[in-house]
Order: structure tokens, then sequence, then C-alpha cells
């Protein structure tokens, strides 16, 4: 499985925050319109991620609940046919929820930042530091604290949750 050291935090000048990850950033701003789909799932998550109707996401992660930096164990799958996949998740597992958002991704080195519009939650930044072959938590989490640091997020502000259980309270 793929490994990355995330963080999450709620926004509280949008503007602000954008100009400082604009500046930091090595790209070019990818904005993203994204459909999460949720399947019930006894350990860890599951979700399809329709970016298109041609194109989709699917999703196993499995993370600690925890405000601050977090380790993230993953496996992606890409689908061209994301309704087809959904269907037949949803008959075998059952919908738990759906998290509609448009997402502003840069990168900073091997870093993604995510500037989030989650619709009925708000505007939120995500940190993942996808660790390369060889790369320590330990690495990660400092370039994630350096990172955090950089962009004056503060600790007020972390979030511990997935947006699905933030929408589900």
């Amino acid at each position: 499985m793929a490994v990355n050291i995330e963080i999450k935090a709620r926004v509280r000048n949008y503007l602000e925050l954008k100009e400082r990850v604009e500046k930091l950033s090595d790209t070019a701003c990818q904005v993203i319109p994204q459909e999460d789909t949720f399947f019930n799932c006894p350990d860890g998550r599951l979700k399809l991620r329709q970016l298109s109707s041609s194109h989709g996401q699917l999703v196993y992660y499995h993370r600690p609940d925890i405000a601050g930096l977090m380790r993230s164990d993953y496996q992606i799958y890409d689908t061209a046919d994301p309704a087809a996949l959904k269907d037949i998740l949803s008959m075998a597992y059952g919908v738990r929820g759906v998290v509609s958002k448009v997402r502003n991704l840069y990168m900073v080195g091997h870093t993604r930042i995510h500037l989030d519009e989650v619709q009925g939650l708000g505007k939120f930044i995500e940190l993942e530091v996808i660790l390369q072959p060889g790369e320590t938590d330990e690495e990660g989490r400092a370039i994630a604290e350096g990172l955090v640091r950089r962009l004056g997020i503060q600790q007020t502000d972390l979030v511990g949750h997935a947006y699905m259980d933030m929408l589900e309270k």
C-alpha cells in the first residue's frame, strides 16, 4: 500500500491562505470537482471518487481519526466506468453517504496541498506528504510540520475526521 502523512484543518481566511499556498507551489492550481461516494466498510474507508463520467478512482484507506499529523495507508484503483462500479459497490456494500467538493490542488515537492470547498461543511486545507521509497514517517512528518508553520495553520483549526464523518454529525 502507498503511505502518506496528512493533516486537515478548517480555513479561517481563504484568500490569504490561497496566496500563501500559491507562493510555495511548484505547480499551477488544478481545480477538480469531486463527488466521493462512501460505502459501508468494516475496516478503514472505501470511497469511489467520480472525477468525470469516464474517470473515477476507487480509494481504500486506513488512518486514525486524530486532529494532527497522521499516517494514512491507501490503495487507489482507476476506472473508466465509475457509474458501473458505483452500482456494483452499492449493491454489495450499501452507500454510507456522498461528499461533494471542489478541490484546488497544488504541489510542493512531493506534498499535495488541497484547498477544499466542501458542500455543507465549508472550506478546509489538507496536506498529504506522499512518502517516497525509503522515506520514513518521521521524515514525512518533518515536511508536513514545516509546511504547517509556513502556511500559518493553527492548532485550534485542526480536524481529525473525514468529511463524511463530519457530514454525518
